[in-house]
């Protein structure tokens, strides 16, 4: 059962950069007749519930202030919920090396409150949002959201007599998010004197807010429970970026920051015995001997064929597929104007 087929959808972290273009999306797109904003800021809430796009679908919605840490609340907030797209989390890097503690309670405890609460009260799916940053971490961030990806692939082994099916969702840089390099530059580039670009080799993937919201729909169509799903997407390099934005600007280097990345991975070498293809990307299966046979049965009608397109690590730097310079100064563009939401 697809989001069209569903009537009742809940998003945790619901008023951030994701969660408002996928609730603008399933309310102009499905029957969907309750939509529950699910987030722990009053005034994000306030603002969404006011914004004109979203005042016309009142009567579908609800807002529910509450935190992914509260195990009770969350076990209220999703009674007669078909699905949950979990996307709460604490993401900023430097932030969570400081406070590490309070990423682990969002980021790993507050998951494992999504699994529970999911189960007890019956919601048949639910897809958590992960990032590149959980293949192969090296900060604290990717390790927590590795951490969150094992404990909903694993909760399919957990379900007992419930219909609930988990999976999960690991794509690169939203292009223009907020907190973002997008943003970031656009914002200051006028009073720089040069871009700060850390290092002349960086690449990132890379896809838009709309994208992210159609891969999300589409893996929620695909899923029976125990996917990592991966979507192909182009790469862009730094330098880039910084001549689509301002080609006249010179660059400064920074160096690299702690916990950052040259490249960024989705796919790692030990993922690729596990990796399939699909219509829509990849899906990474979980090691034999985890997987809840009852589950992986439903695999065998679902398209799933062992991936042949990849020899090596998933790899922004080795991408085949790249954003050029014009293209980017043109998602810039639409970025500025909001066309990308």
């Amino acid at each position: 059962m697809g989001p069209e087929q569903l009537k009742s959808i809940l998003i945790t972290g619901g008023t951030g950069s994701f969660g408002k273009a996928f609730a603008k999306h399933v309310l102009k797109n499905t029957a969907v007749d309750r939509l529950v904003i699910f987030s722990r800021d009053e005034l994000k809430q306030f603002e969404m519930q006011n914004d004109p796009a979203f005042r016309q679908y009142a009567a579908r919605m609800r807002y529910f202030i509450g935190d992914v840490r509260d195990a009770s609340r969350l076990a209220y907030a999703f009674n007669a919920i078909d699905m949950v797209v979990h996307a709460a989390a604490l993401k900023q890097i430097v932030a969570a090396e400081y406070n590490p503690l309070e990423a682990i309670k969002t980021n790993v405890l507050g998951a494992q409150n999504v699994v529970e609460a999911a189960i007890r009260c019956n919601v048949s799916k639910v897809i958590a949002l992960s990032t590149d940053k959980a293949a192969a971490p090296i900060n604290l961030y990717g390790a927590t959201k590795l951490c969150s990806d094992k404990l909903f692939i694993a909760a399919n082994n957990f379900t007992g007599s419930s219909p609930t099916r988990f999976s999960v969702v690991r794509y690169g840089n939203v292009f223009g998010s907020r907190g973002s390099i997008v943003p970031y530059f656009l914002k200051n580039q006028a009073t720089w004197d040069s871009f700060p670009v850390t290092d002349k080799a960086m690449t990132r993937f890379s896809l838009s807010l709309k994208e992210g919201v159609d891969f999300v729909m589409k893996c929620s169509n695909q899923m029976r429970g125990g996917e990592l799903f991966v979507p192909r997407i182009p790469s862009y390099r730094i330098l880039d970026l910084c001549a689509a934005i301002d080609r006249d600007k010179p660059i400064t280097l920074i160096g690299i920051r702690p916990g950052e990345k040259i490249h960024e991975v989705m796919i790692t070498e030990a993922d690729l015995p596990s990796t399939y293809e699909w219509v829509g990307g990849y899906a990474i299966m979980p090691p034999d001997g985890i997987f809840n046979p009852r589950v992986a049965s439903s695999h065998e009608e679902a398209g799933y064929t062992k991936a042949r397109s990849l020899n090596s690590e998933y790899n922004s730097g080795t991408n085949s597929d790249w954003l050029d310079q014009p293209t980017l100064t043109r998602m810039i563009k639409e970025f500025a104007q909001g066309d990308l939401w």
